[in-house]
């Protein structure tokens, strides 16, 4: 008989739970997803359907361009909010928002301090448009939902963030990531 051969293990099975913060950040994420596509849709200058004829643009509503524009504003912006949370000029609050925080160079030149927290101010206005017109979009969420989303987007930049960022846990400790 080949009893012997049969021994052992077969298959193995990975059995992840997904809780309902899960769902929510990946609904959350979507969103994110979906505007940044938009974003990138707004950005072609003008596209030509199957005949090689120019298709009118359709008009876009406010909300949505609002939102459109803090996502490019953001992205012009990257490079200096990631040399800020770098330098330890800005950190990942708990709410979704970077906060400021003075270092060396700040201390010394109040024409840069002013900088990074014009660029903070900057960042944290595009956020809360992006953050809003998540909620306003999505059929799960009600106004009452901005502070849960915010911390659900709190939590996926503190997963994200790289060494030596400063990040405020969930309880408004600060640590830095090692």
């Amino acid at each position: 008989m080949f009893t012997g051969a049969c021994s052992g293990k077969l298959v193995g099975v990975n059995v992840t739970v997904v809780d309902q913060k899960t769902a929510l950040e990946n609904q959350i994420l979507g969103s994110y997803e979906e505007l940044g596509n938009e974003m990138m849709m707004v950005a072609s200058v003008r596209s030509v359907d199957e005949e090689g004829k120019l298709k009118t643009v359709a008009e876009i509503p406010k909300a949505k361009k609002t939102a459109i524009r803090a996502m490019q504003r953001q992205e012009f912006n990257k490079d200096d909010i990631q040399k800020f949370k770098q330098t330890g000029c800005a950190g990942e609050g708990n709410q979704g928002l970077l906060v400021y925080f003075d270092n060396e160079e700040t201390q010394k030149n109040p024409k840069y301090k002013e900088f990074v927290k014009t660029l903070i101010k900057e960042e944290n206005e595009d956020r809360l448009v992006i953050l809003n017109r998540i909620v306003a979009t999505n059929e799960s969420f009600s106004e009452d939902d901005l502070p849960k989303v915010q911390k659900i987007y709190a939590e996926l930049n503190r997963d994200n963030a790289k060494a030596d960022e400063k990040i405020q846990q969930e309880n408004g400790a600060w640590t830095t990531v090692k």
